[in-house]
């Protein structure tokens, strides 16, 4: 049996797994990723120390055929947006990310084939952009964008509940055998999905879903999801799908309902996933989120606007940031300023924010003057930078005396012309504005 697509037969594929190049490629880029260890405790650095060995140990027992993974480790992190909600996360022991992450390689420069991830690349359809090499959101995004402005500004906009925690092991396993006719590769992938949790001391089974945390896990999903894809366009639906994130497009809100009605009986039937009834809704374009975005019609066309929701998100992670509680010293809280705001820029680069941003960085550099006013704390520490910064002996012992608010404090004239504008910048704090100038489109 071929790929579809790709022309190459995958009957044998185990043996490019073990290689040991594959494996070296593979530790490579689980230590460049970094994370903590699993159950096993082995961090990084310590399977670092014993690699050689490791290796070839993970080598021969996929040989033989002799390799079992262990459970992950279960840990729950806090929900973007949502801090009261937990997202069970999975954390593979040191080894079995290795191992992951060699089912995925690309091995060209050693063999004249490739393990999974390219092999199902070209079954992939073309609008779909999660998790996959040389594609990115900010092409969902531009593709949605497309598709509103054919006239297709009526979507619905999928919610699937719970879905790594959802996925049926025996339909994944049943797809991947379509295409993968070595059983030890299939094997090997359906011992990942059973393997198990340690929580809190305890075993857990995991006969249902996905394990997010492990390295195959993403590759998983989407060959899931492809066979609702493949459903969509046979049916002629236009769509755009980032991970388990979809909208599908249609032009008026009577036929994004016929959609919708038609397209929930395969899912929950044919792909047993079940769908978040409350939050899946029919609506025009511009009253959706997408991934961050939004949308808004102009008298040029359809175009992209950061969400409301997403500048919530922000502002509350700067107000964590300039928290004097948080312990950060000036240098370190320059720092991490900077490492967020060029990860948000560069994620929003394609939205229209001119004025959002001046009017972000004013409250940033009121939250920066706050931060400092606090730090200065004692009454002779804040005379002294005042008088410092240029202000006569009244003015300075005025306004060191005061017991203003921080907040109100950090907008008066006083702070204003004393910590200014141009010596943030000269001081190094980075600013929203000053970014987006070097973010290309």
């Amino acid at each position: 049996m071929k790929a579809e697509g790709t022309g190459r037969k995958v009957h044998s594929l185990i043996d490019k797994v073990y290689h040991r190049t594959n494996l070296e490629m593979a530790w490579e880029s689980v230590r460049a990723n970094g994370g903590s260890g699993g159950i096993d405790k082995v961090s990084i650095p310590a399977f670092q120390a014993v690699a050689e060995v490791e290796l070839e140990r993970l080598h021969e027992e996929l040989k033989q055929g002799t390799y079992k993974p262990m459970p992950v480790r279960r840990t729950r992190i806090p929900k973007k947006g949502k801090p009261q909600e937990k997202r069970p996360l999975g954390i593979p022991a040191i080894r079995d990310r290795v191992c992951q992450q060699a089912l995925k390689n690309r091995l060209e420069p050693i063999f004249d084939t490739q393990v999974l991830s390219p092999i199902f690349e070209p079954q992939f359809a073309e609008t779909s952009y999660g998790f996959r090499p040389k594609r990115s959101a900010h092409a969902a995004w531009r593709k949605c964008r497309e598709y509103a402005n054919q006239g297709y500004t009526y979507v619905v906009d999928m919610d699937l509940e719970k879905f790594f925690d959802t996925v049926n092991q025996s339909k994944m396993i049943e797809w991947l055998s379509r295409t993968i006719k070595d059983g030890r590769v299939v094997s090997l992938i359906h011992k990942y999905l059973q393997a198990g949790a340690m929580n809190k001391g305890k075993f857990e089974e995991t006969e249902l879903g996905l394990v997010q945390g492990g390295n195959i896990s993403p590759l998983c999903s989407n060959i899931m999801l492809n066979e609702l894809d493949r459903e969509l366009e046979r049916r002629g639906i236009r769509f755009v799908r980032y991970a388990d994130d979809m909208l599908l497009f249609a032009k008026t809100k009577r036929s994004a309902q016929r959609m919708l009605d038609h397209i929930l009986p395969y899912i929950e039937g044919k792909l047993r996933l079940k769908v978040n009834r409350e939050k899946t809704v029919v609506a025009y374009i511009g009253k959706i989120k997408f991934l961050g975005y939004g949308f808004y019609p102009s008298k040029d066309g359809i175009k992209l606007h950061i969400h409301a929701k997403s500048v919530s998100k922000m502002k509350a992670r700067i107000k964590e940031l300039t928290a004097r509680s948080n312990g950060l010293g000036y240098e370190l809280l320059k720092l991490q300023l900077k490492q967020y705001i060029t990860g948000w820029t560069n994620y929003f680069k394609l939205a229209d924010r001119k004025k959002l941003l001046k009017r972000t960085d004013q409250w940033l550099r009121r939250r920066l003057r706050m931060y400092i006013w606090k730090r200065w704390k004692r009454v002779r520490t804040r005379y002294a930078m005042l008088r410092k910064f240029g202000n006569n002996h009244n003015t300075a012992l005025k306004f060191a005396c005061t017991r203003k608010g921080y907040w109100r404090i950090a907008k008066s004239p006083i702070l204003s012309t004393t910590v200014t504008d141009a010596r943030l910048k000269q001081a190094g704090y980075a600013s929203f504005s000053e970014h987006f100038k070097t973010v290309k489109v």
